[in-house]
């Protein structure tokens, strides 16, 4: 073990010591120990000495300094705070220190976020501003021939209607998303569209299409649709949706079915328009 010698000489006329020290008047006194100090004054010397412990040569040293030793993994960290080094300097004669302030203010919230705040908004409030039933169309001009396809129509569109709701003002839009025709025969079918006439889709009459419906027998049937709009509403800040479809059964309309029959003339209607079946 190394050891280091520390010695003070000073003319010092007495010094008082509250420490345990040691008075020797032989002035070639031996080195003191690690961790100690000699003080001469005059002949006389005097020795502070103190003793340290060193861990022994199996026990691990980190080598660390003490104090420089790392956090213990255990418990939460200090955050740590950025700062403006230039503003730490302007304050560096004043109690503040180089801190960030830290402001209690909550943050700015979305202008568009307060804009749409409202109410709860449901389907059934909107009834109010719900679109005009739509009344189908059979072609051709209401009327079908038995054991033939009748072709029908609806003509349900986009609505957009302006109004107050809660006091609020808004603006509602309903879209048609769905359609179920009733043919008064006790049949039903759904459509995502509302159909297409013939000659839109240039197709002859008494032809199939993904909306038209062959009746059995002759009569008169009672046929209607009814739409199922979904809705968004606008209070000023964007459209946003509303859960929920509403759905609007429109009037009956009279469908008339005849039967038909083949029978062999000798002139066509045209020839002789007063003939049978003409």
């Amino acid at each position: 073990m190394r050891r280091t010698v520390a010695r003070f000489h000073a003319a010092l006329g007495a010094i008082a010591l509250t420490c345990a020290l040691s008075l020797s008047s032989n002035a070639d006194h031996e080195d003191p120990p690690l961790g100690s100090a000699a003080i001469s004054v005059g002949t006389t010397e005097i020795v502070i000495s103190g003793t340290q412990t060193q861990p022994s040569s199996g026990t691990p040293h980190s080598g660390s300094p003490r104090g420089d030793a790392p956090p213990s993994p255990s418990g939460p960290g200090l955050p740590v705070h950025e700062f403006d080094f230039d503003s730490c300097l302007d304050d560096w004669n004043s109690s503040r220190g180089c801190f960030r302030a830290v402001s209690d203010e909550e943050p700015p919230t979305d202008p568009a976020q307060d804009a749409t705040a409202a109410p709860t908004i449901t389907i059934d409030d909107l009834a109010q501003f719900a679109p005009d039933p739509v009344a189908n169309v059979g072609e051709p001009d209401n009327l079908g021939v038995a054991g033939m396809p009748t072709n029908f129509v609806a003509a349900a569109a986009v609505h957009t209607r302006s109004g107050s709701l809660f006091g609020t003002v808004l603006t509602v839009r309903f879209t048609p998303v769905g359609y179920e025709f009733v043919h008064g025969d006790g049949t039903s079918a759904t459509s995502s569209t509302g159909g297409q006439t013939w000659s839109v889709l240039g197709q002859a009459p008494f032809t199939p299409t993904t909306t038209s419906h062959t009746y059995d027998e002759r009569g008169t049937y009672r046929a209607h649709v009814t739409v199922r709009y979904t809705a968004e509403v606008d209070l000023g800040g964007g459209w946003f949706p509303v859960t929920g479809q509403l759905t609007i059964p429109g009037p009956a309309r009279e469908i008339r079915i005849f039967e038909a029959h083949t029978a062999l003339v000798a002139h066509t209607c045209e020839q002789r328009p007063t003939a049978p079946g003409c």
